[in-house]
């Protein structure tokens, strides 16, 4: 690595790349992709809300019993989802020649929607996992849009395949769930319903009273009523994670075909962002306008008023010493639009980026009243210019990040890393990864940041802002901030857009 400093670079720490006691990998709110722990990707189209049950007190936590009576549930509801199902394909491969035919099976494929928001609201309420809801139905304008629409909704034909798979789900796992709470529950208790039980007898001629296994072997003995409790216990601590691990085969399916698809919802995610970054883009050009128009502009204004007066005087023959003042105030006023305009200039593209991104973050780091340490991969400039757009938003986004900082961190030094990653050979076939530009800004400030989603008034946070900026060029923001700090965030971002 190499390391540009400001001057007090000595007073920074330099932490590890990953700082002991935080979470750097916890996604920011609101902002899909994020990684979880280890790097693990978390599905945003699912939120767990259970928390984990000790292995003892698995038979008697309310996450089970609901699990089993989801199960209950799902089996009273399989025969007509399957029915519905069967009926709705028939029907539409029997009556595909009929117009009035397909208008009644668009009606049965769009009323699969149905079906699937009433088992999300099972999986929410009875297995506290919140899936995601699709796209809702837009009906398309004209008959055969709308006929055809209806036919081809690929939403209503995913939850057809959920109801048509789970079907034999349903009906296996609650038999297996219910075989070992039965087996569980009869054995712990057999020593005392075993008393009610008629008398049978062996081929020696000798009577027992009990459960028996085989043709002369009964549990009728202390020692044989203590071994069956002890297997019966046994049944009843596996049944919970039997039970578990059917009703989370029914989460996944719920998960991958009654939820909008990964694809789908990257692409409304990507219109939301550019749609934003668009608005940010307005908003920016509105503002320089306005700082144009009510600054730069009305100081160039003044500087001809007052030349002009000054030529007057001169050309009446006044005395050069009242012109004199005019044009200084004049020189005075033309230095000061400058600045302005440079000012303005540094805001759409700071000139520092035209020698690359390592330079445009030493002279940030140099010019920051705070100590920042920058740390540079080689590899990243070895490996030529970045795409211009991902240079302005990794630079605008450490600029950000280090004025938080500043102004409300109250931190006492900052420390930001540039990496290039994904270059290595991966993938199927051999193919290399896409090659990624990481930047990590840690500071040892108070903590407690957050991003803070557009509300009613359309205000957000900074950090927001910078989200939307990264998420346009399809990269990632994540954000870890507990509250006495350290604040670290990561940004991702390709080196090619």
């Amino acid at each position: 690595m190499t390391a540009v400093t400001s001057d007090q670079q000595d007073a920074v720490p330099r932490p590890d790349d990953t700082p002991s006691g935080t979470a750097p990998d916890s996604p920011a709110p609101g902002v899909p992709g994020a990684t979880g722990p280890a790097g693990t990707r978390r599905d945003p189209r699912v939120v767990d809300r259970h928390e984990p049950v000790a292995f003892l007190r698995a038979p008697f936590a309310g996450r089970t019993w609901r699990g089993y009576g989801f199960l209950w549930l799902a089996l009273l509801l399989a025969p007509f989802a399957f029915a519905y199902t069967v009926f709705t394909v028939s029907f539409t491969a029997g009556i595909w020649v009929t117009v009035v035919g397909l208008v009644v099976s668009s009606a049965l494929v769009l009323g699969g929607r149905g079906w699937g928001s009433m088992y999300r609201s099972m999986v929410r309420s009875m297995l506290g996992a919140d899936v995601a809801a699709p796209s809702p139905y837009v009906r398309p304008r004209g008959f055969w849009r709308t006929l055809w629409g209806g036919l081809g909704d690929a939403t209503g034909w995913r939850t057809l395949l959920f109801l048509f798979v789970t079907f034999p789900l349903a009906i296996t796992g609650f038999v297996v769930s219910t075989a070992f709470l039965a087996v569980g529950l009869g054995a712990t208790t057999h020593w005392f319903w075993s008393q009610f039980l008629p008398l049978q007898q062996t081929s020696d001629g000798s009577w027992h009273r009990g459960a028996s296994f085989g043709t002369d072997w009964f549990v009728d003995t202390p020692v044989r009523q203590l071994g069956l409790v002890l297997v019966g216990m046994v049944f009843l601590w596996v049944w919970p994670h039997v039970t578990r691990a059917v009703t989370y085969l029914f989460r996944v399916l719920t998960v991958a075909l009654l939820a909008p698809t990964l694809a789908s919802l990257r692409v409304a995610d990507l219109e939301e962002s550019r749609g934003r970054t668009v608005e940010d883009g307005d908003a920016k050009l509105r503002r320089i306008e306005r700082d144009l128009h009510d600054g730069t502009q009305a100081r160039l204004v003044a500087v001809a008023m007052q030349l002009g007066e000054a030529k007057e005087q001169l050309a009446s023959g006044s005395e050069p010493t009242d012109a004199l003042a005019l044009v200084d105030q004049a020189h005075a006023s033309t230095k000061e639009a400058l600045v302005e305009l440079r000012e303005l200039a540094r805001g759409i593209h700071p000139p520092a980026l035209d020698n690359g991104l390592a330079v445009a973050l030493e002279t940030l780091a140099a010019r920051t009243p705070l100590p920042v340490t920058v740390d540079v991969d080689p590899a990243v400039e070895a490996s030529g210019r970045l795409a211009p757009a991902v240079e302005s938003i990794a630079y605008f986004c450490v600029a950000e990040l280090v004025t938080n900082a500043v102004k409300h961190a109250r931190a006492s030094g900052v420390y930001v890393l540039v990496e290039r990653q994904g270059t290595a050979p991966g993938g199927r076939g051999g193919r290399r990864d896409r090659a990624r530009l990481r930047l990590r800004v840690r500071d040892d400030g108070q903590g407690g940041a957050r991003v803070v989603q557009p509300g009613a008034d359309g205000h957000r946070s900074g950090l927001a802002g910078l989200a939307e900026r990264v998420r346009s060029v399809d990269g990632t923001f994540e954000l870890s901030s507990p509250v006495g700090g350290p604040t670290v965030v990561t940004v991702l971002l390709p080196t090619d857009v």
